[in-house]
């Protein structure tokens, strides 16, 4: 929230703009409340060339959220990094935390499919 930016600002004693540059530069901080389960796909150079905005496009499309939001009901979020620094395994995709190589968008919408049908809390499914 932009009040816990100005507080940690005032904390570090910087300008609230380096506080608000760090939270939006970096893909693991977040000004908005994450989904129970995060999907990151890569974009760098090496994933781009290999589909990784096929990928993108599908799991968009399987969702019904742009990159950098989350579902309606707070299951998934989908992000885009700039490079998740994993250009051997390209087209890399990061699935709650476990980095996933050679994504096909097919692999990548069972994956999700497999997100979206486990229980959520409170014991019932997504």
């Amino acid at each position: 929230s932009e009040d816990l930016l100005v507080y940690i600002a005032q904390k570090l004693k910087l300008p609230p703009s380096r506080v608000y540059g760090v939270a939006t530069f970096y893909n693991f901080f977040s000004l908005d409340p994450k989904g129970q389960h995060t999907c990151t796909v890569c974009l760098g150079t090496a994933c781009y060339v290999k589909g990784a905005a096929n990928i993108l496009a599908a799991l968009s499309k399987e969702l019904g959220v742009e990159p950098g939001k989350t579902t309606a009901d707070g299951v998934v979020s989908l992000e885009a990094a700039r490079c998740l620094g994993a250009c051997g395994l390209a087209p890399a995709v990061v699935f709650d935390g476990d980095i996933a190589a050679q994504v096909t968008p097919e692999s990548a919408l069972k994956r999700v499919r497999q997100m979206l049908s486990e229980p959520v809390a409170g014991g019932t499914k997504a």
